[in-house]
Order: C-alpha cells, then sequence, then structure tokens
C-alpha cells in the first residue's frame, strides 16, 4: 500500500534552512507540511494539527527534541517520530529512541533516505497491509489489535508506540524461533540498520517494561 497522499507532517528545527528544504521536498510528494523552529511551539501544533508524522531535530531552544518526544508520547502513542541530530553517538541515539522516537537520521542526511523512512514510517503507523497484517490474534497471555495497533495483556491496555508494536508483533507472529539481531533489524526497521544495533537494545528493554510482569 502507498503512503497515503496529503499526510500531515510537522517538522521542527532551528535551523530555517533545513525547515525549508524540508517543506519543499514533502510538499513535493503531496505531503501537508508544518513547520515550527522549537519545541514549545512543535507541542501546540502537534495538539492542534494532529500531524501523521513528526521529523524533530534534538538541539534547540526551549525545549529540546527529546523532551518534544517525551511530551508527544504523553498524548500519542502511536504517532511515528523520527529524529534529526549531528550527533552520531550511541549515547545520544539511545537517550532520542527512549524517549519515544521511532528512528533516527544523522546530518547530513541524504533527502532520499529520508523520504524513505518517512514513507516507511507512515506505511506502518497507517496501512491495512495484507490479510495477515490486518487479523487480530492472540499470544500467550497477549491479545493483538492489528487494525486499531493495540495490545492486550491480562486485561489491561498496553501503551506500544509504533515501532514497539511493529517488533512485538514481528516476534509474536514467530513463537519459539531463533531471531537474529540482523533479522530483527531489517524487518522493523530495514535493510539500512544492520549497523545500528541500539534500536534493538532500546525497544526490547522497553517492550520488557511494558509487558513483563517480571522486567528483570
Amino acid at each position: 500500500m502507498e503512503t497515503r497522499e496529503s499526510s500531515r507532517v510537522l517538522v521542527v528545527d532551528d535551523e530555517p534552512q533545513i525547515t525549508r528544504v524540508l517543506k519543499t521536498v514533502l510538499s513535493s510528494q503531496g505531503y501537508e507540511v508544518r513547520t515550527a523552529a522549537e519545541g514549545e511551539t512543535a507541542l501546540a501544533s502537534f495538539k492542534e494539527w494532529l500531524p501523521e508524522l513528526v521529523i524533530t531535530d534534538l538541539k534547540m531552544p526551549h525545549m529540546d527534541g527529546v523532551e518534544l518526544c517525551k511530551r508527544i508520547r504523553e498524548v500519542s502513542p502511536n504517532v511515528p517520530i523520527i529524529v534529526l541530530s549531528v550527533k552520531d553517538e550511541e549515547r545520544t541515539k539511545i537517550e532520542a529512541l527512549d524517549s519515544g522516537a521511532d528512528d533516527y537520521v544523522t546530518k547530513p542526511f541524504g533527502i532520499d533516505e529520508l523520504m524513505a523512512r518517512a514513507r516507511a514510517a507512515l506505511r506502518r503507523s497507517g496501512a491495512t497491509g495484507s490479510a495477515e497484517e490486518s487479523a487480530s490474534f492472540e499470544a500467550g497471555d497477549f491479545r493483538v489489535d492489528m487494525d486499531a495497533r493495540r495490545v492486550h495483556t491480562r486485561g489491561r491496555e498496553v501503551r506500544l508506540t509504533p515501532k514497539e508494536f511493529d517488533l512485538f508483533v514481528y516476534m509474536a507472529r514467530r513463537p519459539n524461533r531463533v531471531l537474529t539481531h540482523a533479522t530483527l533489524l531489517e524487518a522493523v526497521w530495514g535493510q539500512a540498520s544492520q549497523e545500528q544495533p541500539e534500536y534493538l537494545r532500546v525497544f526490547m528493554g522497553q517492550l520488557r517494561k511494558k509487558l513483563e510482569p517480571d522486567p528483570s
């Protein structure tokens, strides 16, 4: 399924040239785009406009990207968030992912790569996909509603981010199998993520905290 036309994308960056370029490119691909120069303005725009994808820088005045991710996750567990940063450090990546981001792109980035990640994020969050992808199912103590992208366990709903949900569903559909890091990374984040094992460490830790009776 192709990404829906006119999907709403919020771009947040304090560098005007970045927001200008991204708005031009995204608009040319049929997306509706709003921009913000810092986190507080972005959060207000998010609550009013309800975008379907957020692309945000990390280092910004007043409210940085990490805090923005946390605040967005308080009101929306499902909207995909892609974080941009000039830092290519594992600690920074983990902080961003742990705050609720789904993907991480290091500046300077290629427009084609960013657009591919944006399309993938929107496709995963909004597509109905194949019959298997849209069918709800049960796995052990868990009930997975694929249409609503929700997971229930022991009578309660567990709030998962888009990537947490994708990772959980991929594993839940393959019980009693050994799944390598490379397999999981490619399935959930794409082939380009093979050199980013920190994704798995962060998201597996988050899933254990949310889903296991004893996270340790």
